[in-house]
Parts: structure tokens; sequence; C-alpha cells
């Protein structure tokens, strides 16, 4: 005869929880001391209770649910090292509890895969692995995935072609066809940008003199020179046209077969390249009526060095690079703030204490405040040209404190804006050596089967708690009536 060491009141006030398997033993008490939780709600009536075992089965992750099971024991939450971020969240929001309620000293690490998901958003956004979008995904970006002739599976041969220009032009990797435009564009962009810096040069360059007939006498005159300029030469000309060409040949067929055309028109890549293809054609036809003295226009025109911001489109890498800049702006602004209050400051420091320890006015290198500026801008970003210098000792110690002071407020940061580019650039990497497809897991299938586990010798002590709706339980080939059935029958 078994005789139970515990009083009946301490077995009551236990219980038992199977959690993936591994199973967990509390008090009741314990579990109440977080209400409108999912363990401060246990009863026998839930569909996760099993009579037969007595305890609670939850088909959940173990490691996890023995930190969560500590924190009804101790009122500390902590966050488990083995398991990832996302997943925590979810075993917190099954049992009913508030991220909130992790501990402080664990609150970095638990929030660490928050800025990974972030990242990994954001370098979904910018299909740097996107090598062909399938036609579904092209229809889908132009609007007729609810079309009734695309639903027919008629579409008009002008949309297929629509489609396949756009990849073309759009996806550089899709096929051999884009991938020979996309060289020719480079082409033709580098071309470009080359003939505009060669043509700087005074051996590319032809010089014009214009010639005066001067009347020396009624008999006699003389040719004299009254202008010598210079003018690029004519082979630059040509091939600036031919590359415009193609540029103006571009944009007009991306603009055709663009899904959507605000879009297209608010993106600062094509907003460039319409501006540099403008600027050439107006500079030109200014040149041809002799309006080309005007400095301000050949200026503007370095607008088509931008044109190198292209380039971003085809190489991943580049993109990661601006992307970091952007998600790094509140950073940066912060340090152009910094950076000029602290110029205005010991600009004003050293332009004034230059002028009173200086004997003579003559002898003061910073005649003005915006001298000062120049110099203190130069100094804080430890460049020193050199061609300001204070010359008093209270105008060098200021130098000095303004040196100090430009690198502790410029590389300070810095390491944010690094972490953030090495942040992306890691991801990157990583997501590139991921397989294109992955193994999707379907719903699963659950099929309710009445399982009584039974000993041999049960004396009806299982069928008690079946209560008595039961007839009867087979056990191999014994046969155990219930007697709680047949005395309600009576």
């Amino acid at each position: 005869m078994a005789v139970n060491l515990l009083g009946n009141s301490d077995v009551d006030a236990r219980v038992i929880l199977n959690v993936g398997g591994q199973r967990f033993e509390t008090l009741k008490s314990t579990l109440k001391k977080l209400p409108a939780t999912r363990l401060s709600k246990l009863t026998e009536q839930l569909s996760y209770y099993d009579p037969i075992l007595n305890e609670y089965f939850f088909d959940r992750h173990p490691g996890v649910f023995s930190q969560i099971l500590n924190y009804y024991r101790t009122g500390k939450l902590h966050y488990p090292l083995n398991v990832c971020g996302p997943l925590f969240e979810d075993e917190l929001s099954y049992w009913g509890l508030q991220r909130e309620d992790v501990e402080p000293c664990c609150w970095m690490t638990y929030t660490k895969h928050r800025s990974t998901q972030e990242t990994l958003s954001i370098l979904d956004s910018l299909e740097l692995d996107t090598v062909r979008s399938s036609r579904q995904e092209v229809i889908k970006k132009f609007g007729w995935d609810d079309n009734y002739e695309y639903v027919q599976g008629r579409l008009p041969k002008y949309k297929k072609m629509m489609m396949i220009i756009w990849q073309i032009f759009e996806e550089p990797r899709s096929s051999t066809i884009a991938k020979v435009v996309t060289v020719i564009s480079i082409f033709f962009v580098l071309v470009s940008i080359l003939s505009f810096v060669l043509q700087t040069l005074s051996m590319f360059r032809i010089t014009e003199i214009d010639f005066v007939d001067v009347y020396i006498n009624a008999t006699a005159t003389d040719r004299t020179p009254t202008l010598n300029r210079q003018q690029v030469h004519p082979t630059f000309d040509i091939i600036e046209w031919i590359c415009n060409c193609w540029f103006i040949f571009e944009i007009i067929i991306r603009f055709i077969v663009s899904p959507n055309k605000k879009e297209f028109c608010k993106l600062t890549l094509n907003i460039i390249d319409f501006l540099a293809t403008f600027w050439f054609t107006f500079t030109w036809v200014l040149t041809k009526l002799n309006v080309n003295d005007n400095e301000a226009l050949d200026l503007l025109s370095t607008i088509r060095i931008m044109r190198l911001f292209k380039l971003f489109n085809h190489h991943p890498g580049l993109k990661v690079i601006i992307t970091s800049m952007k998600f790094s702006s509140s950073v940066l602004w912060l340090l152009i703030f910094f950076v000029l209050i602290a110029v205005a400051v010991f600009a004003s420091l050293i332009y004034y204490a230059e002028r009173m320890t200086t004997k003579h006015p003559d002898e003061n290198m910073f005649k003005s405040i915006p001298d000062a500026l120049w110099f203190n801008m130069i100094t804080m970003s430890t460049i020193g040209y050199g061609d300001l210098y204070p010359k008093t000792m209270l105008g060098m110690l200021i130098g000095a404190v303004a040196t100090v002071a430009g690198v502790l407020i410029i590389d300070l940061p810095m390491p944010i804006i690094v972490e953030t580019f090495a942040n992306f650039y890691t991801h990157l990497r990583a997501r590139s050596k991921l397989p294109k497809t992955r193994r999707k897991i379907g719903p699963a299938e659950t099929t309710v089967k009445k399982r009584t586990p039974i000993s041999a010798v049960d004396n009806g002590q299982n069928l008690k708690l079946l209560g008595p709706a039961t007839k009867s339980l087979m056990f191999g080939s014994k046969t155990i009536l219930n007697n709680n059935m047949m005395s309600s029958m009576a």
C-alpha cells in the first residue's frame, strides 16, 4: 500500500507544465503572481490539460519558457542568449507578457534584432539581389494585375513589349540585351565626362584671334588683333552630341515604358540626367550665338559630372554607401551643427585676440571675422593650408584649442557612421550567400485522436477521472468496466 508522504494541500498546490516535451513543476501560487497572463488562468477544463498525466501540455519553446517561469518566481525577466529576438517576442506574446518586462541589463541585447530587421527591410527595398523580376511581378508594377485582358490571358502586344523594354533598361542583369544596353550606357557616361574634363586642357583648345583693319593713311591699312580667345576643339562637340543623343534616347524610352510616370520624374538620377542633357543643348545654342563668355554658364555645365551617380544603379556596394549616409543623416546633421557652432565661436575669439595683442594692424592676418571663419574651418578639419595663421601667443593658444576641439567633434560621431555602413555591408554579403529559393513550411495538419494511456493494473482509478460517460476501456485483451457509470445507471 502506497503512503502519501505529502499532504493533499501540497499536492493540490503544485502544477506540472509540459512545454515542448520538457516538464516543469511549480506552485499554483507562483503562477498567480502575474495576473491576466496565460499561466495565471490554468484550469482543468482547458483543452491542453491531460487528466491522465495531470499536467498541462504546451507545444512551445522550452528554453524560453524556463526564463518565463523564472520571471514568475523572481519577478525578473532575462533574455536567453541562445534564441533569436523575434522568437522571444513571439513567446512573450503567447504567454501574455510584455516586452517592456525585460530587465535593463538584457535590453540592448534583446533589441538588437530590431535594428537587424530594419536593415534587412531597407536592403529588400533596394532590390540589390534582384536579377530578373517574374512576369507576375512586372505586371503588378504596371498595375495590370486586375486588368480584364490580363485575367483573360490576352494582353496586347504593345503592353508585352513595354514590359520587355522596361526590364532591359531597369534590370541590367535580366538578359543579355539588358547587359549590352548597360555597358553602352556606362560607356557613354564615361566618355562624356572624360570629354568634359579633357576639353579644359590648353592642348585641346583652339586659339581664335580677331583682326581689325586700321587705316594708317589714305593709301595704307594695317590689321591689328583685337580679341584673343580659346575655343573648344570641334571634335569634342561631335563627341558630346553623340553621347547626348544616346542620353536623350535613353531617357525618352525609359519615360515611355515607365509604370509610374510621376515617380519616374521624382527620381533624383532622372532629374540630373534631364538637367545635364538640357544644359548641354542650351550652352551649345549659346555658343553658336557667340554668347559664351559667361562664366556662370560654364559653372552650371558641371552638372553633367553628376551623371556618375548613374553608376550607382549598377553596383550594390555603391547603393549601400548612399543608403548608409541617408540612414546616418541625423548624426551627420548633428555633426555639421556642432562644427558650425565651434567654428563661429573660435573665429570670433581668434579675431579679437589677434586684434588686441597685435601692435600694428597691418601685421594682423585676420582682417575680418570671415577670414577667421576660413582659418578655423581648415584648422578644425586638420587640413591646415597655412595661408592664414595667428602670430600672437594668445592667438596660437586659441588655434591649438580649436584643433583639439575639431578632432573631438568630428571623430566622435564617425564610429556610428562607420558601424552603420559595416552593418549594411555585412548583411549584404550574407544575403548574397543565401539560396534564392527557400523551403516553404505549410500549415500543420492536426488530427485529433482519443488516446488514453492506462496501465494493465488500473483498478478503475483513471476511469474515475473520465467520468460516468465512459463505459469501459480496452487494454490488450483486458476490458475494464466503469463502476461509476454502473452506479449512476442504477
